[in-house]
């Protein structure tokens, strides 16, 4: 399946702040066959696809009142802009708690007009949890290089390992090769929203989503940490929510 989004709407899409895979991260593979990308008028982020018409993303990259879409190719590869129907972020969403240092229920479940050809991709069993030195796969569509719009729209994937106490509310990410003192992998703009992979028995099973990003030594920007909500305090939502919505999950 071909990921590459047509320039131009990158090049007007860069010019908005969204949390893109930088320091070098390679194209995704299989994985990236799951990673979608939503546009809307004030940026873009990543998403991952949970079923037919489904996809996982970041609440705060879905706002009230703007029209989103999902950018995939169809079967002749032309570029083709799929309305998202429904958007459900979760109750416990609080778009300002990032404002005051706060990790927040960061999910949403887009439901799609017309089917995805993305490849559905499960999430991590019920109380999955992680620890420090884990390594997860996060897969995003944004920018390989910051503010170059035509360097986005791939899907690139970053092998980070688990840094700090992680918990139920929030994982941070690092580069093991810069440990987030100098600029590494991680994510950047367009890859809120992006899904961090856990291999379970051979298979890549969602464990969380991107929902921010530092620059080296905790400044601002990228290629520093990266940081991710976990879904096991919102796995039951998802599940119920995308039953509501015509989608149920497989196991």
């Amino acid at each position: 399946m071909r990921h590459t989004i047509l320039a131009h709407v990158f090049v007007l899409l860069s010019l908005f702040p969204a949390a893109a895979m930088v320091g070098g991260a390679a194209p995704a593979g299989p994985a990236g066959d799951s990673v979608v990308t939503l546009v809307s008028p004030h940026g873009s982020c990543s998403g991952v696809a949970l079923a037919s018409s489904l996809v996982l993303t970041a609440a705060h990259c879905v706002r009230p009142g703007f029209d989103y879409k999902i950018a995939e190719y169809d079967n002749s590869n032309n570029l083709k802009l799929k309305d998202v129907a429904v958007v459900r972020r979760h109750p416990g969403f609080d778009a300002t708690a990032a404002e005051r240092n706060l990790a927040s229920a960061d999910v949403a479940l887009l439901k799609i007009g017309t089917a995805l050809r993305s490849r559905p991709a499960g999430i991590a069993p019920a109380g999955s949890t992680v620890a420090a030195g884990d390594r997860l796969v996060v897969v995003g569509t944004g920018l390989a290089t910051p503010g170059e719009g035509k360097s986005g729209g791939t899907a690139r994937a970053a092998q980070l390992v688990v840094t700090g106490q992680p918990g139920s509310l929030q994982i941070r990410l690092m580069d093991p090769a810069t440990r987030g003192e100098q600029a590494g992998l991680g994510a950047c703009t367009g890859d809120s929203g992006a899904p961090a992979f856990r291999d379970h028995d051979g298979r890549l099973l969602v464990i969380g989503i991107v929902s921010w990003t530092t620059g080296p030594k905790l400044s601002e920007g990228c290629g520093g940490l990266t940081g991710v909500t976990p879904l096991t305090r919102y796995r039951a939502w998802i599940v119920d929510t995308a039953k509501a919505l015509g989608n149920p999950l497989n196991p």
